[in-house]
């Protein structure tokens, strides 16, 4: 091609500009978050918003009708104060507007109600969090235990009331993993006789922020980086760690996240929490404080990192499809609801912790949880978009018997909530999808909108009217009406404040971290390390280091040795805190029943021993899955439900090893690359029983699986290794220790 060619000069010169780009922005280490490093103390000092990245571009300025003018950063943000979409100056955006420090939350906070509505409405239709969800239908059974607290009708003793759970993850998008590191949000809609109840929590019983305003900061701090919109559905990165740092109410709710807690094993094995403190009210109109638990009747259980990464790639849907499963199967899931009960004082205070300080918990010494009902799941949706994606909760769906607080989160999520659901659901008569509708008579006097599907009759949908005769009529107490509680208010001034007890961000931590086994601790830390690794920013790390020096100075010291950063020392001496030993999940025995465990075997296994080995297990209540060469019935037509090439042990909760099965025609690296090429006994076979080794999960084999045991690199004799000829006694033992989800005594802990 010519130099002279007009094609050529503009191959050039693009040649040339992209050549220039990349010397003007070549960095060292590519993917900072921002066009220069940060500094490790907030900054305070007013600046113009900073430039975009050297290698960012943004499209060019025009018109709507294509016509040209203005330079590329036109439409960015501008000035160095926040203020109102209007262009108001703002002194604060970390409290809401208040009746006094401890509220109530006032109607009139233009500014929470700009902030929130705006962050209510940045996704369509998809949720902006709990995107990706799981659910079921069940049924909640009372026990009556709740009578002397709260006249709620489903909650006297053997009122059977229908419900639907939804279970889900909050970062990630629909089409992310279940088994990241994040919390999980554990929401039941009570289809009770005198309304809807909604209960949407979580399954951590604390919260990032204290007030509610701070909810689109602390999401949009953890969401992927709005330039790359990567990573996905994790908080290892620049802008959480950021947030989380500089923002210390968010520690406790932190440090859980990075504990098992943030990784369970199962929707089943998780419990659940209300996170607020909300108020009963019983028949004679008197008050209880309370906050809500959700116990699993399986025991609360987690993965182990290296499992929730590796399913992250073989079963990104493990969570939902455990679930479903075991629904199927009949291993009906089922958790008991609890209180823990408070009176009703004016301080709204218990031993010490402020009740309305949502990144606090009462530890179940001091408040036992006194369980008030039984839920089991026991149908799948039958149509996920019509039931799991449009199903809508909301924490104001109250019933009479229960009422809320004045905690400023919650205050927020009454607004926010019902907000969300007009743009997600196409209006406001989301009520009237099927898994939405009250199953208690509705005369709303709402009238029109988008997906009205009530045909009204009459003409006077207001009050008062006599047209319609005056219907319908005002309820009393004894037409069981929903009547707040009268809660006095003391005089007080307007101000964006948060009551002094709010101050405290490390003793519960600090409570939460000695409470841990030291098995949990080293998880804690591992934790820690690999999520502070992927931030590319050394001012955050050293930042959240000191944040660890206020907690306790072995989990600082070990996540700065692994970060290869030296470790601050405390500002002040940490107190001393009495540790709450249920909050440990190392603790306890639970039921196996609907466990998952893996019957390895080949041809020459013997029927009768996998036929023996599989009725034991089924008749303890699991599930057993033969795992053979290939997908070919075994001897005497023994099903196969898994084969060595596909399944791996993050499917399962324990195994059961019958023979040496020796390598299968597909055990070559050209054709799986698990294969190592072990003449004596197949690679897939050996990696499956040496990940449940390393993963602390019940092993057993016959002796004729010794081979095996050496191909993988068990132990025989370490803790939770069974041997023996009698397939009774090894699944008996199997199943024993299964109760403890793990054998956590084959690893040892360092950290005390």
């Amino acid at each position: 091609m010519s130099k002279s060619n007009p094609v050529r000069k503009v191959a050039d010169a693009v040649a040339e500009t992209v050549t220039g780009a990349k010397d003007r922005h070549r960095p060292e280490v590519p993917g900072a978050p921002g066009v220069e490093p940060p500094t490790v103390a907030e900054p305070t000092e007013p600046r113009a918003p900073l430039p975009p990245k050297p290698d960012q571009a943004g499209p060019a300025v025009v018109s709507a009708t294509g016509r040209g003018g203005g330079g590329r950063d036109v439409r960015a943000q501008n000035g160095g104060y926040l203020t109102s979409a209007q262009g108001a100056r703002l002194p604060d955006s970390d409290h809401s507007l208040k009746a006094g420090p401890r509220g109530p939350v006032l109607l009139q906070d233009h500014h929470l109600r700009e902030k929130i509505t705006h962050f209510d409405h940045e996704r369509i239709p998809e949720r902006v969090v709990h995107a990706r969800g799981a659910a079921a239908h069940g049924v909640f059974r009372g026990y009556g235990t709740a009578a002397g607290v709260s006249k709620a009708a489903f909650l006297a003793d053997g009122v059977e009331t229908p419900v639907f759970v939804r279970f889900s993850t909050v970062l990630g998008s629909r089409g992310s993993a279940d088994t990241v590191r994040d919390t999980r949000g554990f929401a039941t809609k009570f289809y009770t006789t005198e309304g809807v109840f909604d209960l949407v929590g979580n399954n951590i019983p604390v919260f990032f922020i204290q007030d509610a305003i701070k909810f689109p900061d602390v999401v949009h701090a953890a969401k992927p980086h709005p330039d790359r919109e990567i990573p996905q559905a994790q908080s290892a990165h620049d802008t959480f760690w950021d947030f989380v740092s500089l923002h210390t109410e968010a520690t406790h709710h932190t440090l859980w996240n990075m504990s098992d807690r943030g990784i369970p094993r199962s929707y089943r094995m998780m419990e659940g929490f209300g996170v607020h403190t909300f108020r009963l009210v019983d028949a004679d109109g008197a008050s209880t404080l309370v906050k809500f638990h959700w116990k699993p009747r399986l025991g609360v259980h987690s993965l182990v990192w290296e499992e929730a990464q590796l399913i992250g790639g073989t079963d990104p849907d493990f969570h939902r499809r455990d679930l479903a499963d075991a629904i199927e199967a009949g291993a009906f899931p089922q958790w008991e609801l609890g209180i823990q009960t408070f009176p009703d004082t004016p301080e709204q205070t218990f031993e010490g912790i402020d009740l309305l300080d949502p990144t606090k918990f009462v530890p179940e010494e001091l408040a036992p949880v006194r369980p008030i009902g039984l839920m089991t799941l026991t149908a799948n949706p039958t149509d996920y978009f019509a039931e799991t994606e449009q199903v809508a909760f909301h924490p104001g769906h109250l019933v009479p018997g229960i009422d809320i607080t004045d905690d400023p989160l919650l205050s927020g999520r009454l607004f926010s909530y019902l907000d969300t659901q007009i743009t997600r659901l196409g209006g406001p008569n989301f009520a009237q999808i099927p898994v939405n509708r009250t199953h208690a008579p509705v005369n709303d006097m709402l009238r029109d909108g988008f997906h009205q599907d009530a045909v009204h009759s009459g003409v006077a949908p207001y009050k008062p009217n006599s047209l319609d005769g005056g219907c319908p009529f005002f309820a009393g107490a004894g037409e069981h009406a929903f009547i707040e509680h009268p809660v006095p208010i003391a005089a007080a001034a307007k101000v964006r404040e948060a009551p002094a007890s709010f101050a405290d961000h490390f003793s519960q931590p600090r409570m939460f971290w000695a409470s841990l086994s030291p098995v949990e601790r080293e998880h804690v830390i591992a934790a820690y390390t690999f999520e502070l690794s992927k931030v590319h920013e050394s001012a955050i790390k050293e930042r959240t280091l000191g944040v660890l020096a206020e907690i306790d100075p072995v989990l600082c010291a070990e996540v700065a040795t692994g970060l290869g950063l030296p470790a601050p020392d405390a500002t002040a001496t940490p107190a001393e805190v009495t540790p709450s030993p249920a909050l440990s999940q190392t603790t306890g025995t639970w039921p196996a029943e609907g466990r998952l465990v893996g019957i390895v075997a080949d041809q020459v296994s013997g029927a009768d021993l996998v036929r023996a080995a599989r009725d034991a297990l089924r008749a303890a209540g699991t599930t057993a899955l033969l795992v053979g060469p290939t997908g070919a019935p075994l001897a005497d037509g023994l099903t196969v439900q898994r084969t060595f090439a596909t399944t791996r042990s993050t499917e399962f909760d324990a195994l059961l090893v019958l023979g040496s099965p020796a390598p299968a025609a597909d055990d070559r690296g050209a054709r799986d690359a698990k294969s190592n090429g072990s003449p004596q006994v197949d690679s897939r076979v050996a990696l499956l029983v040496n990940e449940a080794y390393r993963h602390a999960k019940p092993i057993a084999g016959h002796p004729s699986a010794r081979a095996v045991w050496t191909a993988a690199g068990v132990d025989p004799q370490a803790p939770g290794v069974l041997t023996g000829e009698d397939v009774d006694e090894l699944v008996a033992g199997l199943v024993g220790l299964l109760g403890a989800h793990r054998v956590w005594d084959r690893f040892p802990a360092d950290v005390s």
